[in-house]
């Protein structure tokens, strides 16, 4: 029996998250399908993270445990000519037995990105969120900071998120701006379920609202979802990166 570790990379526009559902089209279900063309035979996977409708991964890991012998740079090259275009698969490399995609992440990084002119980018549609207006990116990047640290984040939790323990850890958080593209950037041990979204809203108001940089802790001390800003749209947000430790899957 062999561990499968394979890295990928989708646009989430046609999926419904990656997780199976019912009734709806998912980056695992499709995934399973592509393997079963290549080896006949429908594996179990296991993905690194949830992502929700619409969101968009450039580095996500799953893995999958199979009796196959198929040499795992001749995998990658069979799975892509199955798959569909807005699914790439970029490696694929065995590991040990007791290895998990999810569990043995130490951190994530997501990146949201805003298209920051009047007039709407075509190219980016479904890829990133619309805004027209200038965005003040020095002062977003100083309230992004706000957000580093051990803290209970459950004013960031959308309603519906299952977490228990709401207590995360953000070692990095930023906002930069290249041309009329901004990108926000975030990396933490975890993430509550829309959390990411909730924090690229919260910036946006505070920008609106010229609000202090302050204001941040006092909406995370809060625990009041209500206190936060408005969900960003999901088109923006993408799963960037999926750190092991010292290992590098790549």
């Amino acid at each position: 029996m062999r561990n499968l570790l394979f890295n990928i990379s989708y646009n989430g526009t046609n999926y419904h998250g990656y997780q199976v559902q019912e009734n709806a089209i998912t980056v695992a279900e499709t995934l399973q399908d592509g393997i079963e063309k290549v080896i006949k035979v429908r594996e179990n996977i296991v993905g690194c993270s949830r992502t929700d409708s619409k969101v968009h991964a450039n580095n996500y890991y799953f893995n999958m445990k199979t009796e196959c012998s198929i040499p795992e740079e001749k995998f990658v090259i069979a799975l892509n000519s199955v798959l569909p275009e807005d699914i790439c698969v970029k490696s694929c490399v065995e590991v040990s037995d007791d290895f998990h995609s999810r569990y043995n992440c130490v951190s994530k990084e997501y990146i949201y990105k805003i298209w920051n002119n009047d007039i709407k980018n075509p190219f980016l549609k479904d890829l990133a969120l619309h805004y027209k207006g200038k965005l003040n990116v020095d002062y977003m990047n100083e309230c992004a900071k706000e957000f580093i640290g051990t803290y209970d984040f459950k004013a960031f939790c959308a309603t519906g998120g299952k977490e228990m323990d709401t207590t995360r850890t953000i070692y990095d958080c930023s906002v930069s701006r290249d041309g009329d593209l901004v990108i926000f950037r975030v990396r933490g041990d975890g993430f509550l379920y829309n959390m990411v979204r909730i924090m690229v809203g919260t910036l946006i108001e505070l920008h609106e609202k010229k609000l202090d940089k302050s204001v941040v802790k006092k909406i995370i001390y809060s625990k009041d979802r209500k206190n936060a800003g408005k969900t960003a749209k999901p088109q923006g947000l993408y799963l960037n990166q999926v750190f092991y430790g010292d290992e590098n899957y790549d």
